[in-house]
């Protein structure tokens, strides 16, 4: 177990009592909004099909969903008690579930993504990088590539650090928020993710900051023809 979020026990009672939205990290809205205008700005359109990866309770689905056409976002998630309560308590309050079917909203942990049996023109993992390991990001990259179209684009978020940071050494951001290269919460070198991701058909971007407020950086990787 890489992280507590695969706990699904612990996030399955905090879910219970009311706190799906803090079992995602909380920020519900400031994060939310984020990632949709951070979407929008790097060419999200609503007739893409479109894959959450690590959606959660929804924080960014619920401002995504609307924007899309119907049906063509999808989320995926390792815990179904935050797919139920970002379903049950934020998409039908919400007025969106004639946007949103339900079968849209996908449970397992092992990045498996042509499972749905869409290709996708876009994805997002916010979040999800901080939370394994380079072998899983590397994992992850080689499976969600299979559903990516050429021309696409995934958008990831990490805590970076810095390339001259000793190897084994822990990392410092902001509010004193520590980060490590082998345990939760962590961290990854920019040049990690472009050797992740070495031999497998992604063009890597550097995005750098997008005013995360926990400092959170992104890297884009476009899927390219073969």
């Amino acid at each position: 177990m890489d992280s507590g979020y695969e706990n699904t026990t612990v996030i399955a009672k905090r879910v219970a009592a009311g706190r799906h939205r803090e079992a995602v990290g909380g920020m519900w809205d400031e994060i939310g909004e984020l990632q949709i205008n951070y979407l929008k700005s790097h060419g999200l359109m609503p007739h893409h099909t479109f894959l959450d990866l690590g959606c959660g309770s929804l924080r960014g689905g619920v401002r995504i969903v609307p924007y899309l056409d119907p049906g063509n976002y999808h989320g995926v998630d390792l815990n179904q008690s935050l797919l139920d309560a970002g379903y049950e308590r934020e998409i039908i309050p919400a007025g969106l579930a004639a946007r949103l079917p339900r079968s849209n909203l996908h449970c397992f942990d092992d990045f498996e993504i042509s499972r749905i049996g869409v290709l996708f023109d876009a994805a997002l993992a916010q979040s999800v990088f901080t939370h394994i390991r380079l072998q899983r990001i590397r994992d992850c990259l080689a499976r969600v590539a299979r559903a990516i179209r050429p021309g696409g684009a995934f958008h990831a978020t990490y805590w970076r650090a810095p390339e001259d940071l000793p190897a084994g050494a822990s990392s410092v951001h902001v509010k004193n928020l520590t980060t490590f290269p082998n345990r939760d919460l962590y961290h990854a070198k920019f040049s990690e993710l472009c050797e992740a991701a070495a031999g497998l058909p992604w063009r890597v971007e550097d995005i750098g900051k997008w005013n995360h407020p926990r400092l959170q950086q992104m890297v884009t990787f476009h899927r390219t023809a073969n």
